[in-house]
């Protein structure tokens, strides 16, 4: 054995005792504090038999009412079951309240005719139509006796007015009339409708007060002649006249046509204002084409 060897031995040795020194002085010095012996370095022996149960001991004091749980969870929903009988019929319950208007269902089909009704009164009357398609030519009448008078187309009129400052750009209404040979002349809307085609001469004679007068002779709405008169603090008289070809249904009218220069006057006591008209002589050309339709 060398010198290491040797060496080793006595460091292993010197280990050992140390380690048996420390067991002991811990034993001893555990077996002092506890105050009973104890086998130093001793290994555990096995475990001993168990012992007979003791004696029931006496029943304690009931204890104090625990506070009440948390409920539980609901449990999952069962599976559905089989229907039931029918049960008795219920009382009829309150009547609701009347829902909304449905959609409209078709249509029915059409019941029997009724009886005719009351005859109701008649209605007002509409508008004046258009005028239509000339028809067709009716058969030859038979002969008449001859009224060569009968047939000269007549046409005048002369009329007054009762009230004075017409309003402008309208109408003069002659409401006052004096003569009026066929009627062409219309007092409800001032104004003349020719009904035979041919030349016509045309005249007033306006008194006027207080105001300029502005006044001008229509045809067709169409200025054919304008005068202007301005006042001077007294009575005056403003006067037009013309000649002109008129077709049937042209229409002929007066009208003031400036604002505020509407100074027509008229007092039935002492004065008049006057429009006047007539038929100086029909289209020859016109009636003979009218007298060949008929032949």
């Amino acid at each position: 054995m060398n010198s290491c060897q040797l060496w080793d031995l006595k460091m292993w040795a010197l280990m050992g005792a140390v380690c048996l020194c420390h067991c002991v002085f811990g034993q001893l010095f555990e077996t002092k504090m506890k105050g009973a012996q104890r086998l130093i370095c001793s290994v555990p022996g096995s475990p001993g038999l168990p012992g007979k149960p003791g004696p029931v001991g006496t029943q304690g004091a009931e204890g104090n009412v625990g506070i009440p749980g948390r409920d539980g969870r609901d449990g999952r929903k069962g599976e559905k079951g089989e229907k039931g009988d029918t049960g008795l019929k219920g009382r009829v319950g309150p009547t609701g309240k009347i829902g909304e208007r449905g959609d409209r269902g078709p249509a029915g089909k059409r019941g029997p005719t009724g009886e005719n009704g009351v005859l109701g009164p008649p209605g007002p009357p509409g508008r004046k139509g258009e005028r239509g398609l000339r028809g067709k030519r009716g058969p030859r009448g038979t002969a008449g006796i001859c009224r060569c008078g009968s047939l000269v187309p007549k046409s005048a009129f002369s009329v007054g007015i009762t009230s004075s400052y017409p309003t402008e750009y309208t109408p003069i209404k002659f409401n006052k009339v004096l003569f009026n040979e066929g009627g062409h002349y219309n007092p409800q809307t001032g104004k003349f409708i020719c009904a035979y085609p041919g030349i016509y001469y045309f005249s007033y004679d306006i008194t006027l007060a207080n105001k300029h007068l502005a006044i001008s002779l229509m045809h067709n709405g169409q200025h054919r002649i304008k005068t202007f008169d301005a006042n001077t603090g007294n009575h005056d008289v403003a006067s037009g006249s013309t000649v002109m070809y008129l077709n049937p249904e042209d229409e002929v009218w007066l009208e003031i046509f400036y604002r505020d220069q509407n100074g027509l006057f008229a007092d039935p006591s002492w004065a008049d204002s006057l429009f006047s008209g007539f038929l100086l002589y029909a289209d020859t050309n016109y009636f003979d084409t009218l007298a060949e339709e008929y032949e």
